[in-house]
């Protein structure tokens, strides 16, 4: 959600708690609201929400749990900590559907095929969780967020009556799949989600955790069933397109990473091939490149120790990524180099051979992106771990 609408938004949520006293009429309805994707990063998996509306009353709410403000105080440490606070928000649905409607994004909602009762028990659970005091929780991208949050709260409410088919899902998929065939494999989006995921990326996800994303939870609950006076039913009873824009397409950069990675890596290797032609080395390369993979090291390094995000721990992106790489750059800016540097070079060739062997095994699958970078890697380590005493 954009950063600017937050506090809009926040003041329009403030309802008078009296309201989950409410009693909805028969009239009213439950559902669900599936938005595609937008043009930012966080904006490219799309986005669900609940909407409860009640002619009768005059009621016509939409319940938001992906709300987020840039402005909060320590924001980015937070999110670089793991300690992401997302909030709910309800608001009036003429200001959800406006936002959508101006930046051309399709909107897709799913009727629920509920008693009256249950639509009560979903009003009366939203609004408590609306409150003030209620509407912060831990978000995490991939086991609890907005998407994750209608799935739980409709089997908090429906319990065992409600049966989620995964007849039309493409099964064992990985989440690191999952997340990679909703955005383009060349795009810088892709290549940060991958670089800071470790292997819990690589765990099979179960059909009911396929539901972080939003289109599994427009599939999934169209395929639902629940039992009404024990007998089952289409869990979904009407859908309605309510915006039909075209679905928006990621696009991708010239500077992308795949060119700018195979740049580097030419000019890398051109050069080596030069200081080993003129029996020299070129100190700037070296320190450029084992600067800049130690401090990609410190940070994944960080966020596996010293963050709670649930997918950073067991991350070997750290094996051509290595942290102590950002002290030896500036031990290469020196003319006369200690012997121990050729065995430490030797070190980084192996973490390299290991690297493919973990890809291969599907231990970890790395991003496609790097494999300019690890040639590059390579070819350098080589030819220092072979020259760098003498030169």
């Amino acid at each position: 959600m954009n950063k600017k609408y937050f506090l809009l938004l926040f003041l329009l949520s403030i309802y008078s708690p009296l309201k989950a006293q409410l009693q909805l009429s028969e009239y009213a309805e439950v559902s669900i609201v599936t938005a595609g994707p937008g043009e930012e990063l966080y904006e490219a998996f799309g986005h669900s929400a609940i909407r409860i509306k009640d002619p009768v009353l005059k009621l016509d709410l939409i319940y938001n749990y992906g709300m987020f403000d840039f402005n909060q105080p320590n924001f980015y440490t937070n999110f670089a900590k793991g300690n992401m606070i997302y909030s709910l928000a309800r608001y009036d649905f003429k200001y959800f559907i406006a936002s959508y409607r101006r930046d051309k994004r399709w909107l897709k909602e799913q009727v629920l095929n509920l008693t009256k009762q249950e639509k009560q028990h979903y009003f009366k659970f939203l609004e408590n969780n609306a409150l003030p005091e209620n509407s912060n929780y831990q978000y995490d991208p991939y086991f609890d967020n907005c998407a994750t949050k209608l799935r739980d709260i409709t089997k908090t409410i429906l319990g065992d009556k409600v049966i989620f088919d995964d007849n039309n899902l493409e099964k064992n998929l990985t989440f690191r799949q999952l997340t990679n065939n909703e955005i383009p494999w060349n795009s810088w989006g892709t290549f940060g989600l991958n670089l800071i995921a470790g292997t819990k990326l690589d765990e099979q996800a179960t059909f009911e955790q396929y539901m972080y994303l939003p289109d599994y939870v427009y599939s999934s609950f169209k395929s639902a069933t629940v039992f009404i006076k024990n007998q089952p039913q289409e869990l979904i009873k009407n859908e309605i397109v309510l915006l039909n824009f075209k679905e928006k397409e990621a696009k991708i950069s010239i500077f992308n990473p795949f060119l700018i990675f195979s740049l580097i890596a030419l000019l890398g290797i051109y050069i080596t091939y030069k200081d080993f032609k003129n029996n020299k080395r070129t100190k700037s390369l070296d320190f450029t490149l084992f600067f800049v993979t130690g401090l990609i090291g410190c940070a994944l390094f960080f966020l596996w120790f010293f963050s709670t995000h649930s997918t950073a721990p067991n991350n070997f992106n750290l094996l051509w990524a290595f942290a102590p790489n950002v002290v030896i750059a500036f031990l290469l800016l020196k003319t006369h180099q200690p012997k121990w540097l050729k065995r430490y070079m030797q070190l980084l060739l192996l973490f390299l051979a290991i690297i493919p062997v973990l890809w291969i095994v599907e231990i970890q699958v790395f991003p496609v992106l790097i494999i300019p970078l690890l040639m590059l890697l390579a070819v350098r380590y080589y030819y220092l771990s072979k020259r760098i005493i003498d030169l």
